[in-house]
């Protein structure tokens, strides 16, 4: 096992598949708690530091969308989702609340800590030698991964920061979303993904919050996404 290996936080009520998972991401070198209720999922979170939580969709009492609105009230953390095959509902509305991407059940292992491990590198990559980026009124700084402004700072989560440092450092050139989805995902775009369009409509919700029209992503028809400055917005 690693000398200081990732800890990750399971909540799916499903005692038989959460144990496999403990299992076999002991093996793969992770330090894993499980939670099978969204309120023991969210005492965990409150008293121990996480690098990662695997979410179910399908919980009985407390929803997962109960459980994603109050972890992002204080963290962000970033969330795995586990959901139903052939619901895209579910997969859209975590997304929209902060959840970085998705898997669907069932789904073997390998495939979970291969998602899991693309979302850590993105999380723990060194940006500490990356010169802040600074696109209008807005300054990107990749060692802190946060976003400012005059207006103040701009809270995004940890996929939402990635993205918009993606588009920032190509502003005013469309970026295809075929580049969009393993840069920012660690992953290919899969038929009917819509994750990324999610991730974008968050962005500019966030963004125009705190500093108007200013700055706006474009969706460029068949391409992908464009960040356009508006200094006289």
């Amino acid at each position: 096992m690693l000398k200081n290996p990732r800890r990750l936080l399971i909540i799916d009520d499903d005692v038989d598949f959460v144990t496999l998972l403990v299992d076999y991401f002991t093996l793969e070198g992770f330090d894993t708690v499980p939670a099978h209720n969204g309120p023991e999922g969210l005492a965990h979170l409150a008293r121990e530091p996480f690098d990662l939580v695997v979410l179910d969709v399908m919980m009985p009492g407390m929803s997962d969308v109960e459980v994603l609105k109050k972890m992002r009230e204080k963290s962000h953390i970033p969330v795995l989702m586990l959901t139903a095959r052939g619901d895209p509902v579910d997969r859209i509305v975590g997304l929209e609340l902060g959840a970085d991407d998705y898997v669907q059940k069932p789904c073997p292992p390998r495939e979970l800590v291969a998602r899991i491990n693309a979302i850590l590198r993105r999380s723990a990559t060194a940006w500490a030698a990356a010169a802040p980026v600074i696109v209008g009124p807005v300054t990107i700084d990749p060692a802190q991964r946060s976003v400012n402004s005059a207006a103040g700072p701009i809270a995004l989560t940890g996929t939402e920061f990635s993205l918009f440092e993606l588009l920032a450092r190509h502003a005013g050139t469309p970026v295809p979303k075929e580049e969009i989805y393993p840069k920012v995902l660690g992953r290919p775009m899969g038929p009917y993904d819509r994750a990324i369009d999610v991730h974008v409509s968050a962005i500019r919700h966030k963004v125009s919050a705190v500093i108007g029209k200013k700055i706006a992503i474009e969706s460029i028809r068949g391409v992908g996404y464009q960040l356009v400055i508006h200094p006289d917005a």
